[in-house]
């Protein structure tokens, strides 16, 4: 079937299983990828010979970005924290009491809260999009943005470790690479301020997990991971019991009827081909060269 197809539609899991992609399907003229990444299909001769290659990245990004967005605003207001102190006391009061007693931020609240974007990826730049409405200061961290594109997005471009150090709630949106697998090091969660939080949303091995559960089990910080590494966590893990983390299944993503924006948006791409336009959501030599 590959060698008679012009356009292949592809989705999660699919894999030439290391042969080239060309040689499977010498006629193909564009690759439409209903998912995000692409690198289990393509590399840079896929795309130097020719082959148009779509990706629904953006799309997949929207869904990311919300679960990010609820959690940010969530952790601004410390109420994974209040929960757990209301529950444990059973008390109003628990909720309400001195942070030195009840192990609340000091500062809690969104007004003025200052974020930390890490990576202007496509969902890094949703999340940014999506703060706009909000009274929060939003700091941003990308080798990549110049100040004049980052202050677009709305933030102010620092230093990976200003931006540790000086946000209450701190946001992971970077790709997985070789130059960036463990960034988020130990040095860098002791720079936390107490009582922050850190959100990953994007993949469990940017950070040194082991670090990052030593700085948990201090109960100085909080997280929420909807991403670790090895993804699911072992049975006997930390991640499992702490208190002061909220952990999800990898949820973030299109799921249910989310797919269908997905679908949507390849159905899309497919009708350009077929009346010579171009793509909305092309995967370039360069694009693919910084991303995962």
């Amino acid at each position: 079937m590959l060698r008679e197809a012009d356009v292949l539609v592809s989705g999660w899991g699919t894999s030439t299983r290391g042969r080239g992609l060309r040689a499977l399907a010498p006629r193909l003229g564009a690759l439409v990828h209903t998912a995000g990444s692409v690198r289990t299909l393509v590399d840079d001769a896929v795309l130097a010979s020719g082959v148009a290659v779509s990706s629904q990245a953006d799309n997949n990004a929207l869904p990311v970005a919300e679960y990010a967005l609820a959690m940010i605003l969530l952790s601004g207001k410390a109420v994974f924290a209040a929960q757990h102190a209301y529950r444990t006391a059973r008390t109003a009061s628990a909720a309400s009491a001195a942070p030195e007693a009840s192990g609340l931020p000091a500062a809690r609240g969104t007004y003025g809260l200052r974020v930390g974007i890490i990576g202007a990826s496509r969902t890094g730049r949703r999340v940014c999009e999506l703060l706009r409405p909000f009274d929060v200061e939003v700091l941003l961290h990308d080798p990549y943005t110049s100040a004049p594109e980052a202050a677009r997005l709305g933030a102010r471009p620092v230093a990976l470790d200003e931006l540790m150090a000086s946000c209450r709630v701190v946001s992971l949106h970077a790709p997985l690479l070789d130059a960036t697998r463990g960034m988020i090091t130990a040095a860098l969660l002791r720079l936390l301020p107490d009582g922050a939080t850190f959100v990953n949303t994007a993949r469990g091995a940017l950070v040194d997990q082991d670090a990052l559960v030593a700085e948990l089990a201090t109960g100085r910080i909080h997280a929420v991971l909807d991403v670790t590494d090895p993804e699911v966590p072992e049975p006997g893990s930390p991640l499992w019991t702490l208190p002061n983390l909220v952990l999800t299944p990898h949820t973030a993503g299109s799921a249910g009827n989310e797919v269908r924006r997905l679908g949507d948006s390849a159905v899309r791409e497919i009708e350009r081909l077929a009346h010579g336009e171009p793509l909305a959501h092309p995967v370039t030599r360069e694009y693919l060269a910084r991303t995962a």
